[in-house]
């Protein structure tokens, strides 16, 4: 995932304008008879020294980067913390001038309060209206971005539901048992339509509940197991209290489909797939036994997993060790289909 791009004012913009308030600051004196260039130099520096510690602490009392908008109650208690830090700063610079230079002629420090109050007012606002059309930019990367990888996932997804090996195998597969005369033929005919019905009317939604998943999968399966025999087999451990819960479509199938992929699937080494709740996720687990010069690219894993970050902010899990793979896909109990 992309960093998000640092908020940052430019030391141009922050130095260039205190100088400039302080400039503006010393105009008035220089109307007056009764000032000293030190009088204007030590007014000018007053107010230099104000902005910039404006500057500087407003900007580190930004909040960081998010979806939300900075809440109106936070942001007026910090305008108020703000000006208050800004009278307390002015009152001790002011007294801090007055005792190490001794100025002869210095405005009344209510004066300069109000002169503080103005410049952290201009500040504060400008550099708010600064962070709030950053928002607004990183809102729309943010979201530009997830529009892409989601089309992204749904075009890889749409692949994979109608994917021609599959069905290519499957013909083959059928056209076999009709050679044979397998009395099986018509279930298996019914079974591939049901699995292409199924993809037809679920590939538009985002989510489906775990029991149509799973009406899904055993069709899936059932064509598989014409196509292997007793060299695969899926134990469905799942705890049907969680079958009210949702998913996104073909997680599952997509799932198997990658072990399929990766594993070793024969007579003589067969491939049992185990499916289980734990906690609030699904577990799909499988024996790893990789076949020879395949490489896993990820790019399956990581189509569930951008679709799952899409639709409700989470991540599968992923845990391997040396004889076991699993792949731990959230459970959704809050959902609706747009």
């Amino acid at each position: 995932m992309a960093k998000v791009k640092r908020f940052q004012v430019s030391l141009k913009v922050i130095w260039g304008s205190s100088i400039a308030l302080a400039i503006l600051a010393s105009v008035p004196k220089l109307f007056d008879t009764g000032s000293t260039p030190g009088d204007i130099i030590i007014n000018s520096s007053i107010t230099l020294m104000f902005s910039i510690f404006i500057w500087y602490y407003n900007i580190y009392s930004l909040p960081k980067f998010s979806a939300q908008r900075t809440n109106k109650s936070l942001f007026n208690w910090k305008l108020l913390l703000s000006v208050v830090m800004g009278i307390l700063l002015m009152v001790i610079l002011v007294i801090a001038h007055q005792e190490l230079f001794q100025v002869s002629k210095m405005d009344a420090p209510i004066m300069f309060e109000l002169r503080g109050i103005l410049i952290n007012l201009i500040v504060y606002m400008f550099l708010h209206l600064l962070f709030q059309n950053y928002q607004t930019q990183q809102m729309g990367v943010e979201l530009e971005r997830t529009k892409a990888v989601n089309l992204g996932a749904q075009y890889e997804l749409l692949k994979q539901q109608v994917n021609p090996h599959f069905l290519f195998n499957s013909l083959n597969t059928l056209k076999s048992m009709v050679d044979m005369k397998d009395p099986h033929s018509s279930d298996f005919i019914l079974k591939l339509s049901d699995f292409y019905r199924f993809t037809l009317e679920s590939r538009k939604m985002d989510l489906i509940p775990l029991r149509e998943e799973i009406q899904i999968l055993d069709s899936y399966i059932y064509l598989l197991k014409a196509r292997f025999e007793d060299g695969f087999e899926v134990v469905n451990e799942i705890d049907q209290k969680q079958y009210d819960s949702a998913i996104p479509p073909f997680s599952l199938q997509l799932l198997i489909e990658n072990c399929i992929k990766h594993n070793v699937v024969s007579l003589d080494k067969p491939l049992k797939i185990r499916l289980y709740t734990e906690n609030e996720f699904l577990v799909v687990e499988n024996p790893i036994q990789l076949k020879r010069g395949i490489l896993s690219t990820g790019v399956g894993l990581d189509n569930i997993n951008q679709r799952f970050m899409h639709l409700v902010h989470k991540e599968i899990e992923i845990d391997k060790t040396e004889t076991i793979f699993k792949v731990k896909i959230p459970l959704i109990y809050d959902y609706h289909n747009n």
